[in-house]
C-alpha cells in the first residue's frame, strides 16, 4: 500500500545507498517523503549522502555494516532495533535490500568461511530481514534487488553473464562452487545464481508469511554506468562505464536515474505489487520458469536458515 500521507513518518532502512541506483533512491525518498526518515547500512557513506542536508534535520543516518561480515551485519540490525525501541527513530515501513557484489571469480571468501558474493547477496540480507521482520508492521514492504541475469538466456544476460547453475545452498555459500572457479565466468555465473537464490527466498518468505509484511523483488534491468563492475578487470570496466551506456538509449538497457526511480516507487508502494512478485523495472512480470520451485524454495530457506542461525 501506497504512503497515502507523504508527511506520515518512517523509517526506511537500505544497503546499497552509497552509489548507483541506490544513491539515485536515496535521493528521491528524501526529496519526495517528507516523513521518510532513511538509514543507510554501508562501511564508507559517500561524501555526497553525508553532506546531504538530511543529515542536518535528522532524516538520514548511517549505521557501519559490512555485508560481507555475517556478525557486522547483525549488530547493524541491533542497532536499528534498539533505534526503534528507544524513540531515536520513527516506525519501521520499509526495508530495501538493495547492495550486491559481482566477482571475477567464484572463489573469494569472507572472514565467515562463505563465498563473498553469496554471502553479500544472499545471506546477510537474509539475516537482514530475519532481524527485522518483527519491527514490520503488516502493511511494511521489504524490497530486494535481484536481476534477470537469473534467466540465464541471450534476451535477459546480452551474453555477458552465464546463466545460473543451482546446487544445494551449502555449496553455493563456499568457494569453488562452480568450474574453473577463479575464471570471470565463475564470478558471473555465481551472481547470477546468487539472484535466482534470492527470488527462491522471496517466494519462500511470501508462503510463509502470507499476512505481511509484503515481499517483492526488483529487477533494474541492465543498467551500464553503476559500480556493480567494480571488482572486474580494467578492460571490462572500461567497457561497462564507456560503451555500455550507449545502450541505455535502447529497450535493452535502463539508466541509472530510471532505475533509481522505479525502486523509489516500489519502496513507497506507488508501485504496487502482491507480495512475493517480481517486478521488472516498472511492471509486475512472472520471473524465470525455473524460479518456480516450491521444493527448492523450501530446501533453501532451511539450508539459509541453518547457515545463518548464529547470526539471527
Amino acid at each position: 500500500m501506497a504512503w497515502e500521507n507523504l508527511l506520515v513518518e518512517q523509517t526506511i532502512v537500505m544497503t546499497g545507498a552509497s552509489r548507483g541506483i541506490g544513491w539515485i533512491t536515496a535521493q528521491r525518498l528524501l526529496a519526495e517523503r517528507p516523513g521518510a526518515h532513511l538509514v543507510i547500512f554501508s562501511r564508507n557513506p559517500s561524501r555526497e549522502l553525508v553532506d546531504q542536508p538530511a543529515v542536518l534535520d535528522g532524516r538520514l543516518s548511517s549505521i557501519g555494516c559490512d555485508l560481507s561480515s555475517l556478525p557486522s551485519t547483525r549488530a547493524a540490525a541491533y542497532a536499528v532495533l534498539e533505534k526503534l525501541s528507544a524513540g531515536g527513530l520513527p516506525p519501521l515501513g520499509a526495508l530495501v535490500c538493495n547492495a550486491g557484489v559481482q566477482h571475477t571469480n567464484a572463489c573469494t571468501q569472507t572472514d565467515d568461511g562463505f563465498e563473498s558474493t553469496f554471502a553479500v547477496n544472499v545471506l546477510a540480507h537474509h539475516v537482514l530481514i530475519r532481524r527485522l521482520q518483527s519491527a514490520l508492521s503488516p502493511q511494511g514492504r521489504i524490497v530486494v534487488t535481484v536481476s534477470d541475469t537469473h534467466f540465464g538466456d541471450l534476451r535477459h544476460n546480452l551474453g555477458m553473464v552465464p546463466g545460473p547453475r543451482w546446487q544445494p545452498v551449502e555449496a553455493l555459500a563456499r568457494p569453488g562452487a562452480f568450474d574453473r572457479p577463479s575464471s570471470t565466468a565463475a564470478g558471473r555465473r555465481a551472481y547470477s545464481t546468487s539472484k535466482l537464490a534470492s527470488i527462491h527466498l522471496i517466494h519462500e518468505f511470501a508462503r510463509r508469511f502470507p499476512s505481511g509484511p509484503t515481499i517483492v523483488g526488483f529487477n533494474p534491468g541492465f543498467v551500464p554506468g553503476t559500480d556493480l563492475a567494480r571488482e572486474a578487470d580494467v578492460a571490462s570496466r572500461l567497457v561497462m562505464r564507456r560503451i555500455m551506456p550507449l545502450l541505455a538509449v535502447t529497450p535493452l538497457a535502463s539508466t541509472p536515474e530510471q532505475a533509481g526511480s522505479w525502486l523509489a516507487s516500489v519502496v513507497t508502494g506507488d508501485l504496487e505489487a502482491p507480495t512475493g512478485a517480481y517486478i521488472d523495472r516498472d511492471t509486475v512480470q512472472r520471473s524465470s520458469a525455473q524460479s518456480y520451485d516450491a521444493r527448492r524454495e523450501l530446501e533453501a530457506w532451511d539450508a539459509v536458515e541453518r547457515l545463518t542461525q548464529s547470526r539471527l
